[in-house]
């Protein structure tokens, strides 16, 4: 349990850090028998604010109440 919330807390404060992430995509513009024209498009995917700070708040209540039963 210990891992899970550590890995959450470590996920947030990327988050906080980066604010976001981006990944190329691949897609066909234009086919015309067998000649086919390919674009490149770069996405990018925001995290909000809250997000990362919910994330490190869960990840400390898991690291701190996760073991008590």
């Amino acid at each position: 349990m210990k891992m899970i919330a550590i890995a959450i807390i470590v996920a947030g404060v990327l988050s906080l850090a980066y604010g976001g992430f981006s990944y190329t995509k691949d897609t066909t513009a234009v086919k015309l028998g067998p000649i086919e024209l390919s674009v490149k498009e770069t996405k990018t995917v925001n995290i909000p604010l809250w997000a990362g700070i919910g994330a490190i708040l869960v990840g400390g209540l898991l690291l701190v109440f996760g073991n008590k039963k």
